[in-house]
């Protein structure tokens, strides 16, 4: 039995975060950042059977052409997840009134739909790249005990050799997305590594009055090569997602519109159309798996 102040709940009996129970999330669950943008799949849903907002995670329950489908947003960064992913896993899998492990697993599809910046300038503003893996810089997955891949620690450590970082930085670790998920829903977009970082500004290589420790983190980043896996994209989430999804029994997969490319100078200010884009096209082939 899990104690009161390991898994915290709210007065209703729902995640203390997320204010879901496993019955009010549906095995396909959409992950965005900011929380007006779950405002944007309600007119695609026939209906909504539930709807919660505590803090940044607001969350809606729904249908979309007869597939149940959930949408919450997560703020920005890995903690957020750490918060999110893990309570996600608890509503499903814990009998929350007897806090013990429920004796069936049940396991979800999270996909997220995010923004991003990518490296190279071949990539233009405005398309979408998937993440075939994520590269944590944010060092979350350290502090839970797990294994990987062979060919995940191989990559790891030409990255740790290839990056030289200074012994202060968190050791970076490498997750995979899911392979079902790619060629289900992004069988048609830019895939690579997404680098992860555990903030926006001197994490992703911007200065604006602090000097960073690492002058030139975007070039180490695009010069990375690992048996032909180049790093895409930068953003705050994806690492915590796939590590900890795989560790919990889930799939997960990040796909992210393109808004700035880093090493052209390009930035997409008007964004809201093709998110809107990318949100139907996600539906529709959640729709059809």
């Amino acid at each position: 039995m899990i104690r009161e102040s390991e898994l915290v709940l709210a007065a209703d009996g729902s995640l203390y975060h997320i204010h879901l129970r496993g019955d009010q999330i549906a095995d396909n669950v959409i992950l965005v950042g900011d929380p007006q943008r779950v405002g944007m799949f309600k007119p695609m849903f026939s209906a909504v059977e539930y709807e919660t907002l505590n803090r940044e995670i607001h969350s809606i329950t729904g249908s979309y052409k007869g597939k149940r489908i959930t949408v919450l947003s997560t703020g920005m960064g890995t903690d957020n997840i750490d918060i999110v992913i893990n309570e996600l896993d608890a509503a499903v899998n814990m009998d929350l009134e007897r806090r013990i492990a429920k004796t069936t697993h049940r396991s979800l599809n999270l996909i997220r739909l995010g923004t991003s910046g990518v490296l190279h300038a071949e990539v233009p503003v405005g398309s979408i790249v998937a993440s075939e893996y994520a590269l944590g810089l944010d060092g979350l997955l350290n502090f839970y005990k797990h294994d990987t891949s062979a060919f995940e620690e191989e990559m790891t450590k030409a990255f740790c050799n290839h990056a030289d970082l200074p012994l202060c930085f968190a050791r970076p670790y490498i997750a995979k997305g899911d392979n079902v998920l790619m060629e289900q829903l992004a069988f048609d977009c830019y895939k690579g590594i997404t680098a992860t970082a555990p903030g926006f500004y001197a994490p992703q290589g911007r200065q604006v009055r602090l000097e960073t420790t690492i002058t030139d983190i975007n070039r180490i980043l695009t010069l990375f090569d690992y048996n032909g896996n180049k790093i895409m994209n930068f953003e705050m989430e994806t690492s915590a997602i796939y590590g900890l999804s795989k560790l919990l029994g889930h799939r997960a997969l990040t796909m992210c519109l393109i808004i700035a490319n880093r090493e052209s100078g390009e930035f997409l200010n008007d964004y809201k159309s093709r998110m809107k884009n990318l949100i139907v096209q996600t539906l529709d082939r959640i729709s059809q798996m």
